[in-house]
């Protein structure tokens, strides 16, 4: 009725007692494929121009839905305007045509191979963030050491360290059972028999959760999560980095990338979600404050969408990306990686940005 194995509670949380600071990674996929060249835009790049005559964001200064720049080479989409201050404080930092080195342009592979960490290998058992979390032991782990605001268990946590997915944080807890209280005391009494009084623990880590509910909750330094289902998963990844509770790595996801008709630039179905995106991101590192010193948060998809747009006014599958890296520890306001070009010679395939730097190798500096 719980969810809780006995392997699991035998890890248990000392709800009560003060944890020391961990360092935190908040990992945020955004699946369906967005268009890299549409969030980081290489507006020095004359064949984005001619590749792209009709989704083509401004050069910086031409409009007010022109590229905000960064570099004089690249841009953000002006829906990414809450960022812009991380990135002029180099707190944030982009990496560019990043991605796999396998060339699928299916959704379910590239996931799949992203969140392994296994490009081309389908059999891999178990996550790249689950493995970490199997490799590096602590001494106070907890059930809550690493959570998926999500339905169901993502790939990249799944395996034998334990982790919670759940929607959200109210769900974590026995509300509304008539009989919450004395099936708590029958499966205490059970635990101290059987499993040395761990199941006391796993109800005052519910009791933990819920005295964080989302009702009460108010975010710090005025930050202001957006109503979306992705703003308020990156506000209760705020409540339980908070909580004292040992979190160490999170998860978020948000779809509807996949913009093959009508995509947009500035305005548009791609600004849509670009709004949502980075108004949640913003709201969390500014909620968070200085506890962005030991936490990065670091956006991935799939694979990116083809250089040229096609005729629905959108993009196709492609296959380089960017990703985004948020904290303190990040070396941040620059763009990392080696441009390889837009020019039909310079691309994967001749359709595509090529990868210059292998996901994993992001992965794995983290």
């Amino acid at each position: 009725s719980l969810g809780f194995a006995p392997s699991f509670l035998a890890r248990t949380v000392a709800a009560t007692a003060p944890t020391r600071r961990r360092k935190q990674l908040i990992a945020i996929f955004q699946r369906g494929a967005v268009d890299g060249l549409s969030v980081v835009v290489p507006h020095g790049e004359p064949e984005y121009y001619r590749a792209r005559p009709g989704l083509a964001l401004g050069r910086p200064g031409s409009s007010a839905d022109a590229a905000l720049d960064l570099d004089g080479f690249f841009g953000f989409n002006p829906r990414l305007a809450p960022l812009k201050p991380f990135w002029d404080r180099r707190e944030l930092a982009v990496i560019h045509a990043c991605g796999s080195p396998n060339g699928t342009r299916s959704h379910f592979d590239a996931q799949d191979y992203m969140e392994t960490g296994t490009p081309g290998v389908k059999s891999t058992p178990d996550g790249w963030l689950n493995r970490y979390l199997q490799a590096r032991r602590v001494e106070e782990e907890t059930p809550f050491r690493a959570v998926a605001l999500t339905p169901q268990m993502p790939r990249l946590l799944q395996g034998r360290a334990a982790a919670l997915a759940m929607r959200t944080i109210d769900q974590f807890s026995l509300r509304g059972a008539p009989a919450a209280g004395g099936f708590e005391a029958e499966y205490a009494a059970a635990a101290d028999q059987l499993l040395g009084g761990t199941g006391r623990d796993a109800f005052e880590a519910m009791r933990t959760l819920e005295s964080a509910a989302p009702s009460r909750y108010q975010p710090e330094h005025g930050a202001q999560y957006p109503a979306s289902a992705f703003g308020q998963a990156l506000k209760q990844i705020a409540q339980l980095s908070k909580a004292g509770v040992g979190l160490e790595v999170a998860f978020a996801e948000i779809g509807g990338w996949d913009t093959h008709v009508n995509q947009g630039s500035a305005q548009g179905q791609l600004a849509t979600r670009l709004d949502d995106f980075s108004r949640s991101i913003a709201a969390l590192v500014t909620d968070l404050g200085d506890r962005m010193a030991d936490t990065v948060v670091l956006t991935m998809s799939e694979f990116g969408r083809a250089v040229q747009e096609n005729g629905s006014r959108g993009t196709d599958h492609g296959h380089g990306n960017a990703m985004l890296a948020i904290g303190g520890s990040i070396r941040g306001g620059i763009v990392h990686g080696r441009w390889p070009g837009l020019a039909v010679a310079d691309r994967y395939e001749g359709r595509d940005l090529a990868v210059t730097t292998d996901f994993r190798n992001v992965f794995a500096e983290l």
